[in-house]
């Protein structure tokens, strides 16, 4: 497999595009970075060095070829120097590529990871798809290219009609007309949909642009109206999407009276502040700053031959659907299929004749890059033309979509936002790739209107380092550039115009916590005990092997959750039992004794795997997901508990089975392993089950009988305790944790594995936050597991506790009726 090598100017920047990189490529990629100058104290400087390069280059190094990518100019220097200082016969199998550091990244690893040689990897990291992607070919049958029939083609059959009022509250905005668009295309039919009541269309369902600039809003009538084989079929499928309200969330058909005052925060804080949710900590104060997004120049010379042009723009479209592909399925694994809709959408725009009619039209005249960018400009100003105001947002994921196929067309990098000079990134929506794009020495903090804090941008800005602040609502956006705002990502609140004395009460905060963080880092690597002498394991959170050389330097104890889906997602077949077992085996050497407590695939209709065909679900966070959908297809769980068990002979290795309901579910799983272990002849694990489902905490005392450990996931069981979407900001406020319901599933869960002798731990973003590692142990939890930044300040958290103190917490928090009361229990 070729290497590859990150060289960036900062340490934080290099990591968070490995652990991208590695999202995407899997977690066996092997990928090393070189950011930042060595360490000073507890920093790495801003800087590139060539020294660092080549430990990096010997680090990953392969006879498939190692390909490094550089962020900014002086890292190609450094990248030239280092290497002159490998062999000539190692220097002539690596290459120095000039792909855009983010993207290039993220392309080469799945390359690498599917087995390309080097030259393939590169012009993979370049965008270079033009070869390897079928061409999409003239039209020969006369259908248009996105598969409507031609105007001089009138399909065969009577015409079958439906009348809908529309009830969303944004109308038949992006999503829904998305899935308007997927539901009609999948028929041999003519299907076309007319605004009644404002007099549009009809115009074709095939066409997403088409649909959604009818500016249909709630209340408006529409008609539908299908011909030819299936169009009975057709108006049937649509009636029942209708019916399901358009498979949008019931969350997000309530729709909130907008505030007129940016200074009226949409949740409880002070007067003067906006309280959003957190989702990087830290504290900033400085100026509001906006994102601004540099326009590509339209070529003004002469192109190519028509041909030529035509092919050049399938394959630019080609390759920004690939990546547009890569994004959606990342995003439906962390946070489900809510997240991916909006890249579907995208994607459609890829393949509408509203936008490719008038660009290919345009090629005689004006070459592709001219008549793309024509036809881009042309369509984003119809949807500004449409008299609802959430519709006409939509023109910026025109003008998103139609920039990275322009830039495809120019061979540069697609251009992202920038920040003019140093402040406060507020923003509406952050990108994946413009959060990485920032400077930490400029950037000060982000706050975002939308999102969630697991989104990709709220990762990286917790890898980079940057305070971030999410889901503030359209308020936060109308603050005008240059004025003062204080954030605190750590509680969610941003301060308006704050006082001298305000401010200077957060520069205090903030220089306490870095203190903090510095001390805590300084003790890392010993063991957290209570001050009555009660050790309390501190486990890691990873994805792949690579992940842990951080735990471990950390403080980490072993892993508590190793997220074995990593290993699934970002290709097109199942990995064999064979590179399972080395990836598991890898990550067990290098904890050196350590325990390892892998969960068994959790993947479904909401993380969806390519090569399954899982059917869509209505509602897939109910529905085959985890420990169901591997006993639904017991060719992955067998091969997968096999590679576990033939690692766990030669090291401590534990398995967990996610999404468990009920005893006999976790009966099966037990059961499978031990036929497993029976065959291979050696003894099988401890198996454990991740209490995740109100249920299953219920049922504890059952559970406890045939499991050797629990492991509380907080995320998932918060949200279905509340019945709240983690991801959806608008519940962030009643998703949380702390509510007394969960913290009484989490008790019955650990006093249940009392009485029986079974550790309970807790896997989910409750156990990283040190204000309640107190209320965790008096609740009973053994063990606490988290991403490895949050390791030393847990520790430092569980070296502060007593353990009466904490019982006497727990009782107290039991007793509460909201999350705030308990909260004000808390330390601050």
């Amino acid at each position: 497999m070729v290497g590859l090598v990150l060289v960036s100017h900062s340490h934080e920047v290099a990591e968070g595009v490995a652990a991208l990189a590695r999202q995407m490529g899997g977690a066996d990629l092997s990928i090393a970075t070189a950011g930042g100058l060595d360490e000073t104290g507890d920093e790495h400087p801003i800087g590139t060095d060539a020294a660092r390069i080549v430990a990096a280059i010997e680090h990953v190094w392969s006879e498939d070829g190692v390909l490094v990518l550089m962020d900014l100019g002086s890292a190609v220097l450094s990248a030239e120097m280092a290497l002159e200082f490998l062999d000539p016969d190692r220097r002539e199998k690596v290459r120095l590529s000039g792909a855009p550091f983010v993207e290039g990244a993220i392309s080469a690893a799945v390359a690498a990871k599917l087995g390309r040689p080097l030259d393939g990897v590169a012009d993979e990291a370049l965008g270079g798809l033009a070869g390897k992607t079928a061409h999409l070919g003239d039209d020969h049958d006369g259908a248009g290219r996105d598969g409507t029939a031609a105007a001089t083609d009138e399909p065969a059959g009577p015409e079958v009609r439906l009348p809908i009022v529309i009830d969303l509250p944004h109308g038949l905005h992006a999503r829904p007309a998305a899935r308007l668009v997927q539901t009609a295309a999948a028929f041999d039919a003519d299907v076309r949909v007319e605004n009644v009541t404002a007099g549009r269309g009809p115009v074709s369902a095939r066409s997403l642009n088409a649909v959604a600039t009818l500016g249909v809003t709630v209340g408006q009538r529409v008609e539908v109206v299908a011909r030819g084989p299936q169009a009975t079929l057709a108006i049937d499928a649509v009636r029942a999407l209708a019916d399901r309200r358009f498979d949008e969330d019931p969350e997000d058909l309530i729709i909130a009276e907008p505030s007129t005052d940016p200074r009226v925060g949409r949740g409880p804080g002070e007067e003067g502040s906006i309280v959003g949710i957190p989702a990087s900590p830290g504290i900033a104060v400085g100026p509001v700053r906006h994102l601004h997004v540099p326009e590509l120049p339209l070529p003004d010379g002469p192109a190519g031959t028509p041909e030529g042009e035509g092919a050049r723009l399938d394959a630019a479209i080609a390759a920004v659907r690939a990546d547009i592909t890569r994004q959606r399925d990342a995003a439906a694994l962390r946070v489900g299929k809510g997240e991916a809709a909006i890249f579907d959408a995208h994607l459609l725009f890829l393949q509408d004749e509203a936008l490719l009619g008038p660009a290919r039209a345009g090629i005689p005249d004006r070459g592709a890059a001219a008549a793309w960018g024509d036809a881009v400009a042309r369509l984003a100003a119809t949807w500004e033309e449409l008299d609802d105001p959430y519709l006409r947002e939509r023109a910026d994921d025109v003008r998103s979509v139609g920039r990275q196929v322009l830039a495809e067309l120019l061979g540069v990098e697609a251009p992202h936002g920038r920040l003019g000079s140093p402040g406060i990134l507020v923003v509406r929506d952050l990108e994946p790739a413009d959060t990485i794009a920032l400077d930490p020495a400029s950037c000060r903090g982000i706050a975002v209107a939308h999102g969630g804090p697991t989104s990709h941008a709220a990762v990286l800005a917790r890898a980079i380092g940057i305070p971030a602040v999410v889901g503030l609502g359209e308020q936060i956006t109308r603050i005008d550039e240059g004025v003062t705002i204080g954030l605190d990502g750590g509680t969610g609140v941003v301060h308006l115009d704050p006082s001298p004395s305000a401010i200077a009460l957060l520069e205090a905060k903030r220089a306490e916590q870095q203190e903090i963080e510095r001390s805590a880092r300084a003790r890392a690597g010993a063991p957290a005990v209570t001050k009555d002498g009660r050790h309390v394991p501190i486990m890691a959170n990873v994805g792949g092997p690579a992940d842990i050389t951080a735990a471990l330097a950390a403080g980490c104890d072993g892993v508590g959750l190793f997220r074995s889906e990593f290993l699934f997602i970002a290709r097109d077949r199942m990995p064999s039992e064979a590179e399972q077992e080395e990836v598991y085996r890898a990550a067990a050497v290098a904890l050196e004794g350590r325990p390892l407590t892998v969960r068994t695939l959790d993947a479904g209709a909401d993380k969806p795997l390519p090569y399954l065909g899982l059917a869509p679900e209505a509602n897939p966070f109910l529905g085959v997901r985890g420990f169901r959908l591997t006993m639904a297809h017991p060719e992955i769980l067998h091969a997968q508990l096999r590679a576990l068990v033939r690692v766990s002979a030669d090291h401590p290795v534990r398995i967990m089975f996610p999404m468990v309901a009920t005893l006999e579910e976790l009966e099966l799983g037990i059961a499978a392993v031990g036929d497993v272990a029976e065959d291979l002849g050696t003894v099988p694990p401890e198996i454990g089950v991740m209490v995740e489902i109100p249920a299953a905490a219920l049922a504890a005392a059952h559970l406890a009988r045939v499991a050797a450990f629990f492991s509380v996931g907080t995320n998932d069981l918060t949200q279905y305790t509340l019945a709240a979407d983690r991801g959806n900001e608008d519940l962030g406020n009643l998703a949380d944790a702390l509510h007394p319901s969960v913290l009484r599933l989490i008790a019955t869960t650990a006093e249940a594995g009392a009485a029986t002798g079974v550790p309970t731990a807790v896997c989910g973003e409750l156990a990283g936050d040190p204000t309640a590692t107190a209320l965790l142990i008096g609740l009973g939890v053994d063990e606490l597991s988290m991403s490895p930044p949050a390791i030393p300040s847990v520790k430092d958290a569980v070296r502060a506790v007593v353990l009466d103190g904490a019982n006497a917490l727990a009782s107290a928090a039991l007793a509460c009726a909201t999350a705030a009361e308990v909260r004000e229990l808390l330390p601050t």
